[in-house]
């Protein structure tokens, strides 16, 4: 299976870019509003024409974050609830949950 391509400005084949690319980034999302994936927001933020927006809460089972390590596609909630690829053990940067809000939306109170 051919991975999804991952747009902005990579340093390497494990989704690695400019802004994040420490032994733990290994991560891409693929953004609510254009289907695309980027290593990160400042990636999006940088080089997609549009403004981000976020994956709501009811979307959770979206296959959304590409494992740099092996190139399999998380769903939202998987990724949330693990700290490394259940496919292939990559562990992930678990300081990208501080950015969180920027991608998923929060879950509803009520």
């Amino acid at each position: 299976m051919e991975r999804p391509p991952v747009l902005g400005p990579t340093v390497d084949d494990q989704t690695r870019c400019v802004h994040y690319h420490g032994p733990t980034d290994v991560i891409a999302i693929k953004f609510a509003c254009c289907e695309a994936y980027y290593p990160c927001f400042e990636c999006h933020r940088e080089t997609a024409s549009h403004p981000a927006r976020t994956w709501p809460a009811d979307r959770r089972s979206e296959k959304a974050i590409l494992c740099g390590g092996c190139g399999t596609e998380l769903p939202i909630a998987t990724y949330q609830s693990v700290t490394a690829c259940p496919h292939c053990a990559a562990r992930f940067n678990e300081r990208c949950r501080l950015h969180w809000p920027l991608y998923f939306a929060a879950e509803s109170a009520g």
